[in-house]
């Protein structure tokens, strides 16, 4: 509990679109090393990766001449596949290695989550900068919720503990808000067939 509570102690502020150059909507799509797409939304209080809809967020700026960087990589390799059904991880890489390279890299080290390379992400970059305020610190952790909100950022290694006990919160937070949403109204039922009328 303690590692959690200095976790979300050391939240940078997430800022409004409305008070920054950043505006609500702007549209990134972003390709990983392995080819795959991710269209990102930005909202008033987050972002959306669309593909990872309904799924707890990272968003992890790194590079990989980052020795901290490089001491995360297995923490998040256990979180993404312990936690695969809730919990998507997003590596934007900041130093610039080549593109070649960082897949490399990814195959090498077996890294099993979204891997992006620096030159496919700048526009995201500048635009995560002014929302975040982000001063180039790395490893920089964001967290959002499974709807896109920002929950807490982190400059520095997060310990793996405070992320687990984040997921799994965040997630029964979650089921709350599902079991507490209305049921969608039924629609009167429709006759399939409608009876002779009698002779």
């Amino acid at each position: 509990m303690k590692k959690l509570l200095l976790l979300l102690a050391a939240a940078t502020l997430w800022l409004s679109a409305a008070g920054t150059e950043a505006a609500q909507g702007d549209r990134f799509t972003l390709k990983t090393v392995t080819g795959k797409q991710l269209h990102m939304v930005g909202l008033d209080n987050g972002l959306l990766v669309e593909e990872h809809k309904g799924k707890v967020v990272f968003i992890e700026f790194w590079g990989t001449h980052c020795p901290p960087c490089l001491i995360s990589i297995p923490h998040y390799i256990d979180l993404q596949a312990k936690y695969k059904d809730k919990l998507a991880i997003v590596a934007i890489e900041v130093q610039a290695t080549p593109e070649a390279m960082l897949k490399q890299f990814v195959q090498a080290k077996g890294i099993n989550y979204d891997v992006i390379a620096h030159e496919n992400a700048q526009a995201f970059i500048d635009y995560m900068t002014v929302r975040t305020g982000w001063q180039n610190s790395i490893p920089f952790l964001i967290i959002l919720d499974q709807e896109g909100n920002f929950v807490t950022s982190h400059v520095g290694m997060a310990p793996q503990e405070a992320l687990e006990d984040l997921i799994r919160r965040l997630d029964e937070l979650h089921g709350k808000k599902s079991a507490a949403a209305p049921a969608p109204a039924k629609s009167a039922a429709t006759p399939t067939a409608t009876p002779a009328a009698k002779q």
